[in-house]
């Protein structure tokens, strides 16, 4: 069965340029300054706590263990 495609948000001009030039500063591409910043910015918000239990779901429905997800011993 095929995967649903994800929704990519449009990001402004102006945010992009802004990533550009500090992940230039940073030397570090822009795409993980990015991820860095949104992590950061989401962690522990009611967004994260759902999608963390969507992804558990999921996982456990596939048998496969969520990547950066602590697993019990």
């Amino acid at each position: 069965m095929s995967r649903p495609t994800h929704y990519s948000p449009v990001i402004s001009r102006f945010v992009v340029s802004v990533l550009y030039h500090e992940a230039r500063q940073r030397r570090i591409p822009m795409t993980r300054l990015t991820d860095e910043l949104l992590l950061q910015a989401l962690r522990g918000t009611p967004g994260w706590q759902t999608a963390t239990n969507l992804r558990i779901t999921d996982d456990s429905a596939s048998n496969t263990p969520a990547p950066g997800i602590a697993q019990a011993a």
